[in-house]
């Protein structure tokens, strides 16, 4: 996140991890120093684990089948969002298989053997058992695979940064699952006419990432916004002058109704209990439900600051992604393609509305338009170009059997000339002919509007997809 915004982070609880470690019992009497190695190097792994903003389910060290099916109840009882199984040393399947197959949330293996590599001329067979963690892994990986459950494992050494980047990314993604299961969905409004790749299943969305949608009427706004009194719009205009510039074409009343609309986007988004919010409405001759639609755009930008991603034109799908990337401490602006610059090897790509303020590559612009393409309504809607350097597209598609897919592409945001029509805009270099990657994501079945996040997130996007049982597709 490049930019300090000065608002409260919305929060969950944290993500909640299981702990289990274990080796094979019948070592202990036959090589006495064993087990206070590899106890050690538990210690060492439980540390790490415990230093992340996480709470920890520690179900102990488990020596044969009975202490695995003791640990695999405590972590059934725990709601883990991940359970990590840590192999010190070979262990039998059938002391591993009860955790995952009982404790209800995806597992991940981990075998750290002590150092890079054994003292071959010293070590008797003792100090090698210490370091054959790997053994089992393919065992493992078998037994899994026959009982239908997804495999997954990291392989390196004690403090090996490369082993504990790889594991830190499962943890990331347990992070977004644990988001997701959890989460609140708004849905205000209709479907903008037309846009048939926006209509979204709403009951397939809790039934593969959990949490609730909660759908909503652009009345329940009104009268939030309704009861706004003139002191608490008078104080949002002054934390919006604080975090924006204020261009001069912002007329005064425009300002002011969109302030009001903020502090009753607010009032709705704390009365419902919300993680997220889509909406779209068109309106009619200035009416007030036209009004309030054109004027949300400054607080759903204040929202998607605070943690609260929301997204125009409602789009379900992309709130949702847009949640994941900001479980994920990537931000995940709301984004469509806008032109492509042939000369320069980028894709323009941005939106008008609602944007990622703590994403932006400088203090980002509020300005005034006479007029939303494309949409009823006047007011202030906000300008900036994402944080320069690594970036990543992330959207949520959906398939004909109504499955879900998380897409990914990486690339670069450069410098260079920006519209000033009070859009989003950022110039990506995707490393290729900008209509050849148009081309190609388009056919990963994106839909119309993504997440752009800040870094590179396909590896940890693909971890996300992983836990929550659905595809991920990266071009």
């Amino acid at each position: 996140m490049d930019q300090t915004i000065p608002l409260p982070q919305h929060q969950r609880r944290a993500v909640r991890l299981g702990l289990v470690s274990g080796g094979l019992g019948a070592y202990w009497d036959q090589f006495p120093n064993l087990l206070p190695q590899l106890k050690e190097s538990v210690a060492y792994v439980t540390e790490r684990f415990q230093e992340l903003d996480a709470e920890v389910v520690d179900a102990g060290f488990v020596s044969d089948a009975v202490d695995a099916a003791e640990a695999a109840e405590t972590l059934r009882r725990a709601d883990c969002d991940l359970v990590v199984i840590y192999l010190t040393t070979y262990l039998t399947s059938s002391m591993v298989f009860p955790i995952a197959h009982r404790v209800g949330a995806p597992v991940l293996c981990i075998d750290l053997q002590p150092t890079e590599k054994m003292e071959h001329d010293t070590f008797g067979t003792g100090e090698w058992l210490a370091y054959c963690g790997q053994c089992p892994v393919p065992e493992m990986a078998n037994v899994f695979r026959r009982a239908g459950i997804e495999f997954r494992s990291v392989s390196g050494w004690l403090r090996q940064d490369y082993a504990w980047t790889r594991i830190l990314r499962w943890v990331k993604a347990a992070g977004a699952r644990s988001r997701l299961r959890k989460a609140r969905h708004g849905l205000m409004g209709h479907l903008y006419p037309g846009m048939l790749d926006v209509s979204t299943d709403l009951t397939t969305v809790s039934t593969t990432f959990g949490g609730h949608v909660e759908v909503l009427e652009f009345d329940d706004l009104r009268e939030r916004v309704l009861a706004v009194t003139d002191a608490e719009t008078s104080d949002r205009i002054e934390l919006a002058r604080e975090i924006f510039e204020i261009d001069s074409s912002v007329e005064e009343e425009d300002f002011r109704w969109a302030a009001q609309v903020s502090v009753g986007l607010d009032r709705l988004v704390k009365d419902f209990d919300l993680d997220s919010l889509a909406y779209y409405h068109r309106g009619l001759a200035g009416e007030l439900h036209e009004r309030l639609g054109a004027g949300m755009i400054l607080g759903a930008s204040l929202l998607n600051a605070r943690g609260i991603p929301a997204a125009g034109e409602y789009e379900l799908r992309t709130s949702v992604a847009m949640l994941v990337a900001q479980a994920l401490g990537a931000g995940g602006s709301f984004t469509e393609i806008q032109a492509l610059n042939y000369e320069d090897g980028v894709v323009e790509m941005g939106h008008d509305g609602p944007a990622h303020l703590a994403i932006s590559a400088r203090k980002p612009l509020l300005r005034g338009l006479g007029v939303y393409h494309g949409k009823r309504g006047w007011g202030v809607s906000v300008e900036f170009d994402v944080a320069h350097g690594p970036v990543t597209t992330l959207g949520l598609g959906q398939e004909p059997d109504g499955s879900y897919v998380l897409t990914t592409s990486e690339g670069t945001v450069v410098d260079g000339p920006l519209l000033k029509i009070g859009n989003t805009t950022s110039r990506v270099d995707f490393g290729c002919d900008p209509g050849d990657w148009v081309d190609r994501w388009s056919l990963s079945g994106v839909g119309h509007h993504w997440a752009l996040c800040v870094g590179h997130q396909s590896a940890t996007v693909a971890a996300t997809a992983s836990l929550l049982g659905i595809e991920h597709r990266h071009v």
